[in-house]
């Protein structure tokens, strides 16, 4: 899973826009301000039980990471966790 959801800058991180933009989802900000420094993606293909593709991003590491559980879903209220 991706780190992001529980980063104090989740909604102001050029890489998780990145992310949210490669998975087609709407952005938790039009205007983020912050690059991450070092960030590792994990990139996955997967494949899903009718022989379908798709590309899983995950951020697993990032130089500019500070934990603050619950950020994402505090800016989300209501929605599931990205997968």
């Amino acid at each position: 899973m991706c780190i992001c959801i529980n980063c104090k800058y989740v909604d102001r991180c050029i890489t998780y826009h990145n992310v949210e933009t490669n998975h087609g989802v709407e952005h938790i900000s039009d205007l983020p301000d912050i690059e991450a420094k070092n960030p590792r993606i994990h990139v996955s293909l997967i494949e899903d039980h009718n022989g379908d593709h798709s590309i899983e991003w995950d951020v697993r590491s990032c130089d500019s990471f500070q934990e603050e559980l619950g950020k994402w879903s505090s800016m989300r209220p209501g929605i599931k966790l990205p997968a």
